[in-house]
């Protein structure tokens, strides 16, 4: 089963919650992300507070939804945003976690840096409960 976590630049929370996708899975699910309008680059941040838990995302780079591979049996889209323009995938229903934007946060380093946290923070239970409900039973990595 492959999963699409899409947001509108793909820059930190759709490539946050990537990463924990492929963590906790154990490669037993497919994850993606992508952007219905990318960013150049993955925000540096985002790389950074992956960091802190023990996930390296800095070779990870911004993509369209057109860039994909299919099939895609499940799309999650983690903004408002991108659930108003999410593609139409003919018989795919659209989850929606609405997460606030960490890259719209100005302010200080440390504000800034706080914000990535959250999202990262927010994310991971997010998806170990897809994991639950799309996987049954199965151990999650506890890492």
């Amino acid at each position: 089963m492959s999963v699409l976590f899409l947001c509108r630049g793909n820059s930190a929370r759709s490539q946050i919650a990537e990463a924990w996708g492929k963590h906790l899975s154990n490669g037993r699910l497919i994850f993606a992300s992508a952007g219905t309008f990318p960013s150049r680059e993955v925000h540096p941040l985002a790389v950074q507070v992956m960091a802190e838990v023990g996930i390296d995302i800095s070779g990870a780079s911004p993509k369209n939804f057109t860039e994909v591979p299919k099939p895609i049996h499940s799309i999650i889209a983690v903004c408002g945003q991108s659930e108003d323009e999410c593609p139409n995938w003919p018989g795919l229903a659209v989850e929606t976690w609405a997460i606030d934007d960490p890259v719209e946060v100005s302010g200080t380093e440390d504000a800034r840096l706080t914000a990535f946290r959250v999202v990262r923070d927010q994310l991971r239970p997010l998806v170990e409960d897809y994991l639950v409900r799309n996987e049954g039973d199965r151990q999650l990595d506890s890492d």
